[in-house]
């Protein structure tokens, strides 16, 4: 008969052989496994690394590099490319008060109060600032997100880029686009900018009086000689008039053959008269132009007193004009100014009386 323990299954010696094997094996797949995934995570921390290193490279050569900041203890951590915008050794130490000493004052300033909306709002900014480092002078761009956690902000990170000849070649346009090409002399689009900041007073000096200065016999000369006699005329009445004004806070051409000339406060009445007439004796020689002389001459009205706002600024250039034609209607090559009034026929009385040529 057949007993219970008889039919117990028992495992003989090859079936234990078998399964050693089995299970060496796994191991060892297992094993390959892993080594094969670590060598995967090397090869893409190689890759990684080396297209970093390749972006790091090309945000140097744009003049841009990756920054951050820990916000609980300031420390920095930047790229090699922020390093060269500041002037910083690779590798240096990164102390930020030194870092922020090399920022213009109005940039610092400016850079503090945004960083902070930043940080309390968990924004982001960008920042044109100017710093000071290596040396010379620099504009960067500073673009930044707030990091956090838990709902905290912890860190500051972003990009800083060079842009110093960005802003200089917007600051030639500027310059072009308030510049007359002929003359060299400040356009009407100048003029106007300044005469704006010196009557609501934001100038960086105030102004005491508007001359507006008109040629005389301008007109016939470029009739009859020609637009290359009248623009020589017009470059040699610029800089003359610049010559004798050139403590004027402004020369500027306003027309065709008309000029303007803001003068700094204080200034007298009697001097106003003086520098009138030196305007009038420069602008009267005569220009040489292919043998001859050519004659023109100038006619000068004065406005004394800067008046605020733009009511004042129209009122003031009223009584210019009104000066400058009542010196035109004496005929010419004189100056009137007007000490006050209004603008209009009365503005004219008042400087034919008060500003004799």
């Amino acid at each position: 008969m057949t007993t219970e323990h008889s039919l117990a299954l028992v495992d003989s010696p090859r079936d234990r052989s078998v399964g050693g094997r089995a299970d060496f094996s796994a191991a060892a797949e297992a094993a390959a496994e892993a080594a094969a995934a670590c060598a995967l995570r090397r090869t893409i921390i190689r890759q990684q690394s080396g297209l970093l290193a390749r972006h790091e490279r090309a945000l140097a050569a744009a003049g841009m590099g990756l920054w951050s900041c820990r916000l609980h203890d300031g420390a920095l951590d930047w790229s090699g490319g922020v390093h060269d915008l500041f002037g910083v050794a690779r590798g240096a130490a990164l102390h930020r008060p030194r870092i922020l000493d090399l920022y213009e004052p109005a940039s610092r300033r400016l850079l503090d109060t945004i960083r902070h909306r930043a940080i309390a709002r968990s924004g982001a900014f960008v920042l044109d600032a100017e710093i000071h480092a290596g040396g010379r002078q620099r504009w960067i761009r500073i673009r930044a997100s707030v990091e956090t956690t838990d709902g905290r902000p912890t860190r500051l990170f972003g990009t800083k880029q060079d842009i110093t000849e960005e802003i200089a070649r917007l600051a030639e346009l500027s310059r072009r686009a308030e510049r007359d090409p002929l003359t060299g002399l400040a356009n009407r689009r100048g003029f106007e900018a300044l005469f704006e900041a010196g009557t609501a007073g934001s100038g960086p000096d105030p102004l005491g009086a508007l001359l507006l200065i008109d040629l005389d016999r301008f007109k016939p000369v470029n009739d009859v000689h020609g637009h290359a006699a009248g623009d020589l005329c017009l470059r040699r009445s610029a800089a003359r008039l610049a010559a004798v004004c050139r403590d004027a806070a402004l020369v500027a051409r306003i027309g065709g053959d008309e000029f303007a000339v803001l003068l700094r406060a204080p200034v007298a009445p009697s001097a106003l008269v003086a520098c009138g007439r030196r305007i009038v004796a420069a602008l009267s020689r005569p220009i040489p132009y292919r043998g001859q002389g050519l004659l023109i001459g100038a006619s000068v009205g004065i406005a004394v007193g800067i008046s605020t706002g733009c009511g004042g600024r129209a009122q003031l250039f009223g009584r210019a004009d009104a000066a400058l034609y009542a010196a035109k209607d004496a005929g010419g090559n004189t100056v009137r100014v007007a000490l006050g009034g209004r603008s209009g026929a009365g503005g004219a009385e008042a400087a034919v009386a008060l500003g004799p040529g």
